[in-house]
């Protein structure tokens, strides 16, 4: 054999035999002990659940304020954790967060590192009186941006991305207001692997709910509203037969009068559809982007 083919040969092996024993490439490894630093001792939360837990982290490295999330639930010497870090750091889109590195720590503590979360999380600054209110073009453009992502995760992703999870909490803005989705992959949040093949029924039972978490975050959006119990107050209103005669009365008083009527009925149309689709499934995600785009123009100033 050629000396040079007989190298390569070498290194593929070798190559692959780290990637079978759990191994990450083109992903950097961040030390626990910087982590542990850069969240102030996991103090810095952003949000937290039974299922998962996100902190702040400033790393001092120049890269603005990173997002650490723990993925619960793994056995130790599992691949699965590996083969998602892998994953999502193929992932390109302008409305997910980038995975800038991962980390293992003590107990087996695994976590996850992204960038860019200036102004922290969309569920702040529709409920915090100390931030600044989003106006009506921000809150469009979130809209759109979250369906976006929705589109790339489903249509151009290999394989598709089964887990996306959807709420004011976990959607990120960075230092432009651009919406970010952070809590998506090929993992539950409690680890989980989704990696196994899902029948077409399951499928649509996954997209319906994702579609309908989009709904009730729209209507958040909308009318500044927590979402706290599922929304179901504002679920409740959206499926009213005369839910248009009250819109004086939900919308956000941070909006004023600064917002289009067209565009407004627009919004609430998309979240009643979305709301539907979980009792019957009738649009999917790319043809709601779509729909979105036809009625309003996200790029007007």
């Amino acid at each position: 054999m050629d000396p040079l083919l007989h190298k390569l040969r070498r290194h593929l092996l070798s190559w692959l035999r780290r990637s079978r024993s759990g191994a990450v490439f083109f992903v950097r490894r961040i030390s626990y002990k910087d982590v542990r630093r850069a969240t102030d001792g996991f103090r810095r939360v952003v949000y937290s659940n039974s299922d998962v837990s996100a902190y702040a982290a400033k790393f001092g490295d120049g890269g603005g304020v990173c997002l650490v999330r723990e993925v619960k639930g793994f056995d130790e010497g599992s691949r699965n954790f590996h083969r998602h870090v892998q994953f999502l750091g193929r992932l390109r889109h302008r409305h997910l967060l980038s995975l800038r590195g991962f980390s293992v720590g003590r107990n087996n503590k695994r976590l996850l590192i992204f960038d860019s979360i200036e102004n922290g999380s969309l569920k702040e600054h529709l409920n915090d009186p100390l931030k600044t209110p989003l106006n009506w073009r921000t809150r469009l453009q979130i809209a759109n941006g979250v369906l976006a992502a929705l589109e790339y995760l489903f249509l151009f992703s290999e394989p598709p991305v089964c887990h996306v999870s959807i709420t004011s909490g976990n959607i990120m803005l960075d230092e432009n207001f651009t919406a970010k989705l952070s809590d998506f992959g090929l993992l539950t949040s409690g680890g989980d692997s989704v990696m196994m093949p899902y029948s077409e029924d399951c499928m649509k039972q996954k997209s319906c709910k994702i579609i309908f978490q989009l709904g009730v975050l729209i209507l958040e959006l909308v009318t500044g509203q927590s979402s706290e119990m599922e929304g179901s107050d504002l679920i409740e209103w959206i499926q009213e037969s005369r839910f248009y005669n009250s819109i004086d009365k939900m919308i956000d008083p941070d909006l004023g009068n600064d917002y289009d009527c067209t565009e407004l009925k627009s919004l609430l149309a998309l979240a009643k559809l979305c709301i539907k689709s979980w009792e019957r499934p009738t649009f999917t995600i790319p043809q709601l982007f779509r729909y979105l785009q036809k009625k309003i123009d996200i790029t007007r100033d």
